[in-house]
């Protein structure tokens, strides 16, 4: 979704003439076991990252979800929706933007209309956004919101768990009245990040910049001496949950990498034909 291609055929079927090279991308690894990637989708200038301000919110995923984003050439985007459920919502704002880098954070109610206003800078006529979140976060409502009248269908979350139902299941590309396109998607269950190379560096920047007065170029920040990072979290200017968070991702991006080698299939030299013996 969202490979933008030029088409023909007002009124019937539109027949596909070309097709758009990839500029950006939003990945993950395929859920299971197999270490292959699954594009969600292409050619989108923003990515609106949503959590409920509920039971659910959760600053790890929030973070794993920005990783992505930044590896794949998209603005990312924070939207923190439910802010009438919150009875804080000022110290949830400060959490994502302690976990958000150098990303925008906008809290909003699709149910109030609050911070609507706020998300429709980003999706201006010739640009693309894409919601994305877990399920029952409110992303089609929002949508909604954005189109002045309910296009999606929406469902109510659990009483129970604060879980949602999936109502959206396919990726659907909306315009919206003022000119710009969405794309909708369905609820993430499983989230496995892909392959990331910058998109580590970017997504933890204040860790990054610190990092370069380690005393070792490779320095992991576990025990080397001379660790700046770990010298800025005794001292209180990094949190420690955060570089936590930094070593985990890191670590499942290595592991994955390491996992995708061994199971690529050997290489092997094209045999060469037999000579044709003079009897044949």
């Amino acid at each position: 979704m969202g490979g933008v291609s030029s088409a023909r055929g007002a009124g019937q079927p539109a027949i596909i003439e070309a097709v758009l090279p990839r500029r950006t991308r939003l990945a993950r690894k395929v859920p299971g076991r197999e270490t292959e990637e699954q594009v969600l989708v292409t050619n989108v200038d923003t990515a609106f990252v949503v959590q409920a301000l509920d039971q659910t919110f959760n600053p790890r995923l929030l973070e794993r979800m920005l990783l992505m984003c930044l590896e794949g050439g998209v603005q990312p985007v924070v939207v923190l929706n439910k802010a009438d459920l919150c009875t804080d919502p000022a110290a949830a704002v400060a959490e994502a933007r302690r976990r958000a880098g150098e990303a925008a954070v906008i809290l909003t109610s699709a149910r109030s209309g609050e911070g609507i206003d706020q998300l429709r800078p980003w999706v201006t006529p010739g640009k693309t956004g894409v919601f994305m979140g877990p399920s029952g976060v409110g992303k089609s409502s929002l949508i909604n919101q954005l189109y002045g009248e309910e296009i999606q269908p929406t469902a109510e979350v659990r009483e129970r768990d604060h879980k949602g139902r999936h109502t959206t299941t396919w990726r659907e590309l909306i315009v919206l009245p003022g000119g710009g396109l969405v794309i909708d998607t369905p609820g993430m269950r499983e989230f496995h990040l892909w392959m990331a190379g910058e998109g580590l560096h970017e997504a933890f920047p204040d860790i990054e910049l610190v990092a370069l007065r380690c005393r070792f170029r490779d320095c992991r920040h576990e025990s080397e001496p001379g660790c700046a990072v770990r010298e800025a979290v005794a001292a209180g200017q990094i949190d420690p949950d955060r570089l936590a968070s930094y070593k985990k991702l890191r670590q499942e991006l290595e592991y994955l990498h390491r996992l995708r080698h061994w199971q690529r299939p050997p290489h092997r030299r094209p045999r060469s034909p037999r000579p044709r013996s003079e009897e044949e």
